[in-house]
């Protein structure tokens, strides 16, 4: 006989957006409400309710909180993906979708009796733990632990704690090199074919495409001289399955690994998600072939997790530890920053819980810690040594060729996967920055945590307090360094210096930072609560006293380090008896450590060492103050390399055999036509003296019968709430499906402020980075999710963005995308030349955005720029034979309109055929 259908759980709901608030009491009456009875009513008695920071904001009581859904879903279902909104989770439990905001409370009782229900089913996947996770929540006073607990039955035997239930990585004897072998375009062709499939369409561009990347995998002919392919190739290529047909077949034939290097998240869970045509999940042995490898602040510290689940967390951020205690026992690879720990966890309790679970920059204790058989970060660090391909991103590839552990991860074959972003990516990882927060960050690692901070942070002399003991001479360069990290920032820097009461060398030299830095301002951000920066040139004899002294307490640092890492090799040379295996490995982690140390300190001492001095045309050096809203967060002196791709050349490309960056917007589309010119400066094979190949491969979409490009000449620069009418317009003639894009936070702010009441009441979401309390990638979830949804944003919209299909319908530029007139920027637009070099930055910018728009064969839209005056030689970003028309608002909104009738009535089409 089949189980009864889940019945509603007799609670009140809440529910809130633009468009109104409604309450439904527990006997099923439903009424909408002013904002002011909702928030009496929800802090009166708990509500169900669905993602609460959301609804807190939307009516504006931050202190807001209930029976969330969406953490209930989390502790019923850790690592499984859900959308957080109603439609989201009315998908994920196979349930209807509420029609309307005023269904919604409704909605949630039946969904919080659905997942009651999943508690008692006997093939509930993630029963293990569950029992166990909820006396603790109960003890937490979990607001959703008493209702739970009559529907999670006790097991019959004690449950595996989390920390013995992970299972034990293993070491790997080191992979052999790579067999030289050459890829015929035959051969590749024919791999390519079995990964598309039998009956799938040959793609010439792809064909080509993948041939010309066969090229990389050759033996190189010159020490330091490695196979340089730059490959541009149009959306609907199929670039992905283009490049891992010859990077799986070399992989196959040589026995050595790949890597393919991203800029967003997005991207590498789509590799993973095509590596699977190629690869099987695991090998025979157990291991995959196939890893994800991301920098170690991505990952769970199990460590940190054990400590923050014995009493270093406190309230809700407790509550979050066995959250994600529930999700560590179920997680494919730990990864919390855009694996399958849900985006929206963290912001539902605390953001900086979850970073604070993290492995944070230099606190690991390697194989001193009781968990490193089963650390996340280590598993994937061996796992990758072994695999045919990782999955990694740019700045960890940089990072790994820099400053690698071992040689076996060095990558040596690696495709730049969104290559237009490598320049971008090597300007952060080779910058210089002696800063407040970065300098407290080194004084933390080398002495440990204030006196009445939280959190498991050890000094120097806690975690090699054995090698102190041991070797007189180690202990005494422990102690040396400490004693100088006395010169370096303490917490309450910031106010210090805002009272002029400095303690140190370093705060004193920030200190004059700050003073230069707002007396030189001519920008007018100190006024309108931006941050400021001026040049590190022409400063006064006093200024340069404070940086030399400065440098000398730095020295002073620096020089003990560099002995410690001196008697550190010296032991494992000539090691004591009891020095096991795992204490080697915590050594070797110190080692690596205090490289990265020893190397910040020495950047820091040149970056120093050059003011008051003649300029060195290699670099660009400023001083600044981050504020944020007029609050100061940060304040130090910077230094970038002119041209990034020089340390790249060295560090990456010179130790690797076969190297490619590819990208649909790799080169520079000038009105006279494609140029190479600009993608290979920004390539890096100038510094090595090698000629890079060139490949490209057009778009196979028609851009010209699916895409119009409409230039708005009528909405004022300037004119706040001419612009919030344009878009709150468009997005109503288009009924959602609009991707705003803006160039500055605070107008993004001001137009979503003012039209999203109105758009709501019409039944279009909005939504918007830096408003609603929701992570970027979340945003983008909920945005393809709902066809009648809208979303603004900033840069991080601009590119990586894949919203396929009728979701995404029409992306609108609030105006053209100028560089930011930084004193980097002034000083590379010097030496790109002028202007010709802002043009290039700006169609790259166009280029990219207008990608967000045609994903598919099948998508259809419209590009609107709301600018008066949009220059006609920046017009070339576009692909050729899309029609640019200069109009009105007004007849823009009406082509849109048509456009959305068209798509409606093709649609109705293909569903009546």
């Amino acid at each position: 006989m089949p189980a009864p259908p889940p019945q509603p759980v007799p609670l009140p709901a809440i529910h809130a957006s633009h468009a109104g608030s409604w309450i439904r009491s527990p006997n099923g009456e439903t009424r909408g409400v002013a904002k002011g009875e909702a928030v009496m009513a929800a802090a009166d008695t708990p509500h169900l309710l669905m993602n609460a920071p959301l609804v807190a904001t939307r009516l504006g009581y931050p202190d807001l909180s209930g029976l969330d859904l969406l953490e209930l879903f989390a502790f019923i279902h850790p690592a499984r993906f859900c959308v957080p909104t109603a439609k989201g989770l009315a998908d994920a439990l196979d349930l209807a979708e509420p029609e309307d905001g005023a269904a919604v409370p409704q909605f949630l009782q039946m969904a919080a009796g659905v997942l009651l229900a999943r508690c008692e089913a006997d093939d509930w996947a993630e029963r293990e733990g569950a029992w166990s996770a909820l006396q603790s929540l109960g003890r937490m006073r979990w607001p959703w632990a008493q209702i739970i607990a009559p529907h999670v039955r006790q097991p019959e035997k004690a449950e595996k704690w989390l920390f013995s239930r992970l299972p034990e990585w293993e070491e790997s004897p080191e992979r052999p090199q790579p067999a030289h072998v050459s890829l015929s375009e035959d051969a590749i062709h024919s791999q390519l074919d079995r990964l598309t499939g039998s009956g799938a369409e040959k793609r010439v561009g792809q064909r080509s495409y993948a041939g010309a990347v066969g090229a990389i995998f050759s033996p190189r002919e010159k020490r330091a001289k490695p196979h340089v392919l730059l490959a541009e190739a149009g959306t609907g290529i199929g670039k992905t399955l283009g490049y891992l047909a010859p990077a799986s077949l070399w992989a196959q034939e040589a026995q050595g690994t790949v890597w393919v290097s991203t800029y967003t998240k997005n991207l590498q869970r789509q590799l993973r998600d095509e590596s699977k045509r190629a690869w099987p999940e695991f090998r025979p042995d157990g291991s995959r072939p196939v890893v994800v490898r991301k920098g170690r602040e991505n990952y769970l510290c199990l460590l940190n997790l054990e400590d923050a689940l014995q009493g270093g967390f406190g309230g809700r951020a407790a509550i979050l530890a066995q959250m994600v205690a529930r999700w560590a026992a179920y997680s494919r690879d730990g990864d919390m920053i855009g694996g399958d720990l849900p985006g929206w966890l963290g912001t539902l309790f605390r953001a900086r819980a979850i970073r604070s679970l993290t492995d944070q920059r230099g606190e690991c204790i390697y194989a001193g810690c009781p968990h490193y058989r089963k650390c996340f970060i280590e598993r994937a660090a061996r796992a990758s040594a072994q695999a045919d391909l990782v999955i990694a991103n740019h700045a960890l590839v940089m990072v790994n060729a820099a400053r690698g552990r071992d040689h076996a991860q060095r990558p040596t074959r690696i495709v730049f996967d969104e290559g237009h972003h490598v320049f971008d990516a090597a300007d952060s990882t080779f910058a210089a920055a002696l800063t407040g927060q970065e300098a407290i960050e080194l004084r933390r690692w080398i002495v440990g945590p204030e006196r009445g901070s939280k959190g498991r942070r050890r000094g120097l002399s806690a975690r090699l307090a054995d090698v102190a003991s041991y070797d007189e001479a180690g202990g005494e360069a422990i102690a040396a360094a400490c004693d100088a990290a006395a010169a370096l920032p303490t917490d309450g820097w910031l106010a210090r210096l805002a009272e002029n009461a400095p303690s140190g060398e370093i705060e004193v030299l920030l200190a004059a930072v700050r003073a230069v830095t707002y007396a030189r301002d001519e920008s007018g951000a100190a006024t309108a609560g931006y941050g400021i920066e001026t040049e590190a040139a022409g400063l006064d004899g006093r200024f340069i006293e404070h940086a030399q002294s400065a440098a000398q307490a730095l020295s002073a640092i620096r020089v003990p380090l560099i002995k410690l890492g001196l008697r550190l090799e010296a032991m494992l040379e000539d090691a004591p008896d009891w020095l096991d295996a795992q204490g080697r490995a915590r050594i070797e982690g110190a080692r690596f450590s205090l490289s990265w140390r020893i190397d910040t300190l020495s950047a820091w001492e040149a970056l120093l060492g050059r003011l008051g001095g003649p300029a060195d045309g290699e670099f660009v050096d400023w001083l600044a103050v981050d504020r944020n809203e007029a609050r100061e967060f940060d304040i130090g002196l910077h230094r970038r390399f002119l041209d990034p791709m020089k340390p790249f050349a060295r560090t990456v490309l010179e130790g690797a055999h076969g190297v490619m960056l590819t990208s649909a917007t790799l080169t520079d589309r000038t009105p006279e036509g494609r140029d190479w010119a600009t993608a290979i400066a920004r390539s890096g094979a100038a510094h090595i003296e090698v000629q890079p190949r060139v490949a490209e491969a057009e778009s196979p979409f028609d851009y010209a019968s699916n895409a119009e490009v409409l230039i708005v000449t009528d909405v004022k620069k300037g004119d706040l709430a001419g612009l919030a009418g344009a878009y709150a317009r468009i997005i109503e003639a288009s009924g959602g499906g609009v991707l705003g894009l803006f160039t500055a936070i605070r107008r993004m702010r001001a137009v979503h402020g003012r039209i999203a009441d109105r758009l709501a009441r019409a039944g279009l979401p909005l939504f918007a980075q830096h408003v609603d309390p929701i992570d970027t990638g979340t945003l983008v979830d909920i945005f393809r999710d709902d066809p009648r949804a809208s979303l603004l944003g900033t840069d991080a919209l601009r590119d990586g963005v894949d919203v396929p299909g009728e979701s995404l319908r029409c992306v609108v530029m609030e105006q053209v995308p100028w560089p930011k007139p930084s004193i980097l920027h002034r000083a590379r637009r010097a030496a790109g030349g002028g202007s010709a070099y802002d043009d290039t930055i700006i169609r790259g910018r166009l280029a990219q955005a207008f990608g967000r728009l045609i994903r598919s064969r099948d998508d259809k839209g419209h590009f609107i720029v709301l600018s008066p005056a949009f220059p006609s030689r920046l017009l070339s970003a576009f692909p050729q034979g899309v029609s640019i028309t200069r109009l009105t608002l007004d007849e823009a909104l009406q082509r849109v309109a048509t456009g959305v009738s068209n798509m409606q009535a093709e649609l109705e089409k293909d569903a009546h055929s």
